[in-house]
């Protein structure tokens, strides 16, 4: 009998050991996600885009790049988790959102919170101390635009939250831009309006076959606010006058032929994808809509590069 409770507390002891390590890994995952790693991606590969763009010839500084790149995306982490904080009761209302670590209960409130301050106060600082201080300006007045203006005073209250919140969005490639160079040109800011335009029709494509879900949660999304038929129309007026903007570069001699035939290309196909919505509109096709806005933002930052490196 007394080998036997031995064998048992051994048992019981290795469990706890295999245990502990995956209790861990589960809780780093939960931290991990609440970056939104996949919207953060986006950030910073149109951030570095602007990076290599603000460098006439050749190549940008690799060490500034490199603490950029870090700086930017830890900052946008802790704008994301911060989103996730706010918006945790939001989230649990939402079937897209309510499998996120908050409303699984997986992290405590104070603990999101200390990560956010961890987190994007070391991008903070290091924006500061590797880059420059306007970088890092920049980054924080980033952060707040996202995390309180419009996750705190716009997404609750006005159907246009995500044409005026759209603005901290379209920052990357400002910060990259200026990380590398120190300034803000006006090509720079050609590049902001690009994802300034492209970020509602991207944003209501989602909205449009998320309605029942923004709806539960009580927020005035413009499909909830102002029906379907108006947000397509809306998605259709918008991915037009994202066509017009997206061609800017080339107006401007910033870029050339290259970029001039992606732009086109890519423009005229969500242009289609808008105008079937508008006219034919599904579930299916407002997902697929969403899914190619934003394979056609990382093509067209990615037309930039080559036509910057390749010109014609």
């Amino acid at each position: 009998m007394k080998g036997t409770g031995i064998r048992q507390r051994l048992r019981i002891a290795q469990f706890a050991t295999a245990a502990a390590p995956l209790a861990l890994s589960h809780r780093l995952r939960a931290f991990y996600v609440l970056t939104k790693p996949r919207v953060n991606a986006l950030i910073v590969f149109c951030a570095v885009i602007g990076m290599f763009l603000a460098v006439p010839a050749g190549l940008p500084d690799l060490l500034t790049v490199l603490a950029a790149t870090v700086g930017i995306a830890c900052v946008a982490g802790a704008a994301a988790a911060m989103n996730c904080l706010i918006e945790q009761q939001i989230d649990a209302r939402m079937t897209r959102t309510r499998g996120r670590p908050l409303p699984r209960g997986d992290l405590a409130p104070a603990e999101v919170l200390g990560f956010a301050g961890v987190l994007g106060g070391a991008g903070l600082t290091l924006l500061h101390q590797a880059v420059n201080p306007l970088t890092m300006w920049l980054t924080f007045a980033t952060f707040v635009g996202y995390a309180v203006i419009y996750t705190v005073l716009l997404k609750p209250r006005t159907p246009q939250n995500i044409v005026i919140g759209g603005a901290s969005g379209a920052m990357p490639p400002v910060l990259g831009w200026a990380a590398v160079t120190g300034e803000v040109p006006p090509d720079a800011l050609l590049l902001f309006l690009i994802i300034f335009a492209w970020t509602p029709p991207h944003f209501w494509a989602l909205a449009l076959y998320r309605t029942a879900d923004y709806a539960r949660a009580g927020l005035p999304m413009l499909p909830v606010t102002h029906g379907p038929e108006y947000t397509r129309l809306s998605v259709l007026l918008y991915s037009l006058i994202l066509f017009g903007v997206s061609l800017l570069p080339y107006a401007t001699r910033m870029s050339g032929v290259v970029y001039l035939v992606a732009a086109v290309g890519l423009g005229a196909r969500f242009v289609h994808y808008a105008w079937r919505l508008h006219r034919d509109y599904s579930d299916a096709l407002a997902r697929r809509t969403f899914r190619f806005s934003i394979a056609y933002l990382a093509w067209l930052f990615a037309a930039l590069l080559v036509d910057h490196y390749l010109p014609l």
